[in-house]
């Protein structure tokens, strides 16, 4: 199964729960701390769910797909791990 590295950094000044759910019964749930930046491996295709709570309960907050929360691009075997956006530098011989 490939998995992807993610980050996600909550910019709010309140608590949050992250929940990632992905194939294969795959599921993560993390609280993330105002200002705090939580990193997780997750199978692809999965789905990420931020929720916090107010006066009325449970409020979900943002839905996301995990290659939008990726750190870095997969790359063949032998290749280096490119940070995201960054395109690959080809070397000319």
């Amino acid at each position: 199964m490939q998995t992807l590295e993610c980050g996600y950094r909550n910019s709010s000044d309140r608590m949050v729960i992250l929940r990632c759910c992905g194939p294969a019964t795959f599921y993560l749930e993390r609280v993330v701390f105002p200002f705090e930046m939580l990193t997780f491996t997750c199978p692809v295709g999965s789905r990420v769910e931020v929720w916090t709570y107010g006066l009325g309960g449970p409020e979900l907050v943002e839905t996301l797909n995990a290659d939008d929360l990726m750190l870095m691009v997969p790359t063949p075997i032998g290749g280096r791990d490119l940070p995201y956006g960054e395109p690959p530098c080809l070397e000319s011989r």
